[in-house]
C-alpha cells in the first residue's frame, strides 16, 4: 500500500512539473520570456509561486531544466562505449540512434511544443547565453573524460571541441531546414547520411584516437 501511495505521489509530482513547464513555455512563446513573471506562470498553472521554484530553481530553469542533461550526451556516449569502440564511433552511434528515434534534442521532432522551446531560446539573449554555457560545459565534460583516458589534455580538448561542433552543426541543419518549411520526415530521411559524412570527416583526422581498451 505504501509503495502504491509513493507511486501515486511521484506521478502527481511529475504531472505538476509538466504542467508548470508547458504553461511557462506557452506564456514565454506568446508574450516573450522577459515579459512573463514566475507569479503569472504559477497563476495559470494553478500552483503557488513557491511550488514553481520547488520544481524549477530559477526562471531560466523553466526552459532548460528538462533538457539540460542532453548537453552531456556526447560525454555519456564516450564514457559508456564498448571495448574496442573509439570516441568518434561512440558519439556517431549515439547520434544515429537519436536520429532514428526522432529525439527532440537533435531537432527531429514534429511536435509543435518542441519547436516552441527553440523559438523562445532563439528570441531571448540571456537564454541563448545559457544555451552556450551549457554546451561548453558538455564539451568540457567530454574533454575531461578523454583526458582521463588518454593522459593528453590538449588533444582531448581538440577532439571534444571537434565532436561537439559536428553534433551542433548537424542539429542546427535540422532546425534550419524545419524553419524553412520542410517536413520532419523530409529532414529525417537523409539525416543519417549527413551524420555519417560528418563523422567520417572527423574520423579521418582522429583515426585510432581514444579506442577503448
Amino acid at each position: 500500500m505504501a509503495a502504491e501511495a509513493m507511486g501515486l505521489r511521484e506521478r502527481k509530482k511529475r504531472q505538476t512539473a509538466l504542467r508548470i513547464y508547458r504553461t511557462a513555455i506557452a506564456l514565454f512563446a506568446e508574450n516573450g520570456f522577459d515579459a512573463v513573471s514566475v507569479q503569472e506562470i504559477a497563476d495559470v498553472a494553478e500552483v503557488s509561486k513557491m511550488t514553481v521554484f520547488n520544481y524549477f530553481g530559477s526562471k531560466e530553469d523553466l526552459v532548460f531544466k528538462p533538457m539540460v542533461e542532453h548537453f552531456s550526451d556526447a560525454a555519456r556516449a564516450v564514457r559508456d562505449r564498448a571495448s574496442g569502440e573509439s570516441a568518434v564511433d561512440a558519439v556517431r552511434r549515439q547520434f544515429l540512434e537519436m536520429v532514428e528515434g526522432r529525439d527532440p534534442s537533435v531537432g527531429l521532432h514534429g511536435e509543435p511544443f518542441a519547436r516552441r522551446i527553440r523559438e523562445v531560446i532563439m528570441k531571448t539573449p540571456e537564454l541563448m547565453e545559457r544555451a552556450y554555457v551549457e554546451s561548453e560545459k558538455g564539451a568540457r565534460q567530454l574533454a575531461d573524460q578523454l583526458a582521463e583516458e588518454t593522459g593528453d589534455a590538449t588533444l582531448a580538448l581538440i577532439a571534444a571541441a571537434t565532436l561537439t561542433a559536428a553534433r551542433n552543426a548537424l542539429v542546427e541543419e535540422h532546425h534550419r531546414r524545419l524553419d524553412g518549411g520542410e517536413a520532419v520526415d523530409e529532414v529525417a530521411a537523409d539525416a543519417a547520411e549527413r551524420a555519417h559524412r560528418a563523422f567520417d570527416l572527423i574520423a579521418a583526422g582522429l583515426n585510432g584516437y581514444a579506442v577503448k581498451a
